[in-house]
């Protein structure tokens, strides 16, 4: 128990020093708009739906599931669990509509479909199809003309290979082919446009150990790491150079959960989960006033490839370490179970505002209802502007097999200790 404590509370001091007040090299406190001026520099992507929570499990906890309970979602967040899973089979289908806040005509969706399969106690495997539906959108020319309307769309689909190696200890990797169409393969700026096609792979890790603790009936700690997208840039030209492609939003999860049993219907989690982009951070630039030619006044050249921007990132932010903690988007989440019949949820989301400010607080909530779950989730915006993320919903329905066999399915509406549930 002090292990846990300790680790939570070097967490929150992390969380401190990242959004510390920030000073100059003369030791003068920085003025709001001195501080935007030199730290304000988000890092964009391609495929950005990728890093999207798609289901509202994890959504009711601030995005949180490289360290929650196995589920059939978990292939997004964390595939190394699916071996820690107490069923056998699962299936599920989430829908969640997008950006309603701007325009709810604009008809913006994700779905997601996953199900996996626990071949035996060591191993299991996973798929799962997330489709983007951007809506309509009009294309117009210089005179502002609308010459096309299409619905542009990006889907992703992968599959995983799950193993424990240990009793408490798994792997997982997960290859994905990715689709993105958002020209439609129109013509633009006199490029040829086209869909962008890539490959990635995520690596993940999982540890999980159930222990006793005075006055519980258990006690589990998760410790979750997942490090996603990696693959080759992106381009929507035909025609395009090495240096005009796109990275992937390969990202680094962290996630650490503590899970309380107080008796066979009572338990309560707290999850704490940390985010950071493995993606070049943008120098820097200023222009000779000779030559006219621009160069990099701190920081360095992101044009480089794939694997060495996952490395680079962690040190090239032209602030320096300050700056590589502002990267870090920060969460917490809880849930409450009743019986494993009824889920109570809620938690939040924090970005630096010098990298994309997304401040967010979200409830959930889920029913239980033998081999079926249905879960929906509600997101607010806490940002001191408005967000376009505000009042986004997401409904998940879950089917999910103890056993093919009737009998043991059956023993899933009987109340059971904590070790027996999901």
């Amino acid at each position: 128990m002090k292990k846990i404590l300790l680790a939570l509370i070097g967490l929150t001091t992390i969380v401190s020093i990242s959004y510390a007040q920030s000073y100059d090299p003369s030791g003068r406190q920085m003025t709001p708009s001195q501080k935007m001026e030199k730290y304000f520099n988000p890092i964009t992507t391609a495929v950005p739906f990728l890093m999207i929570a798609p289901d509202a499990r994890s959504a009711g906890m601030g995005d949180i599931g490289s360290c929650s309970s196995a589920d059939v979602n978990s292939q997004h967040h964390n595939p190394s669990k699916y071996v820690f899973s107490k069923s056998k089979f699962g299936i599920s289908f989430s829908y969640s509509p997008w950006l309603t806040s701007l325009s709810k005509q604009l008809g913006i969706s994700l779905a997601y479909l996953s199900t996996y399969w626990k071949i035996t106690e060591m191993d299991a495997i996973a798929f799962s199809l997330r489709y983007f539906h951007l809506g309509t959108i009009d294309f117009t020319d210089e005179y502002g003309q609308v010459y096309a309307s299409p619905s542009p769309n990006e889907f992703a689909i992968d599959f995983t290979y799950a193993r424990k190696l240990t009793d408490v200890f798994s792997m997982a990797l997960t290859p994905r082919f990715i689709y993105s169409n958002i020209t439609a393969s129109y013509d633009m700026y006199s490029s040829s446009g086209k869909a962008g096609l890539a490959g990635a792979a995520d690596l993940s890790l999982c540890y999980e150990q159930d222990f006793r603790t005075k006055g519980m009936e258990n006690s589990t700690v998760r410790l979750g790491v997942n490090i996603s997208n990696m693959g080759n840039k992106m381009t929507y030209s035909s025609n395009a150079s090495p240096d005009a492609r796109d990275f992937l939003p390969a990202n680094l999860k962290i996630g650490l959960s503590y899970t309380m049993d107080f008796d066979g219907y009572n338990s309560l989690s707290i999850m704490g989960e940390m985010n950071k982009l493995l993606v070049p951070t943008p120098p820097k630039w200023g222009r000779d006033t000779v030559t006219n030619e621009r160069y990099i006044i701190a920081g360095k050249n992101n044009k480089v490839s794939s694997a060495q921007g996952i490395f680079q990132s962690f040190y090239d932010a032209p602030n320096g370490f300050r700056e590589e903690l502002y990267e870090i988007a920060w969460s917490y989440g809880l849930e409450y179970a009743y019986n494993n019949l009824l889920f109570v949820r809620t938690g939040g989301f924090f970005e630096s505002k010098y990298k994309g400010n997304r401040k967010y607080l979200t409830f959930g909530a889920g029913l239980h209802y033998n081999i079926f779950q249905i879960d929906v989730s509600y997101l607010f915006s806490v940002s001191d502007q408005h967000h376009p993320l505000e009042h986004t919903l997401r409904f998940t329905l879950s089917f999910d097999l103890k056993s093919f066999k009737k009998d043991e399915i059956r023993k899933q509406d009987k109340p059971q200790g904590r070790l027996d549930r999901l």
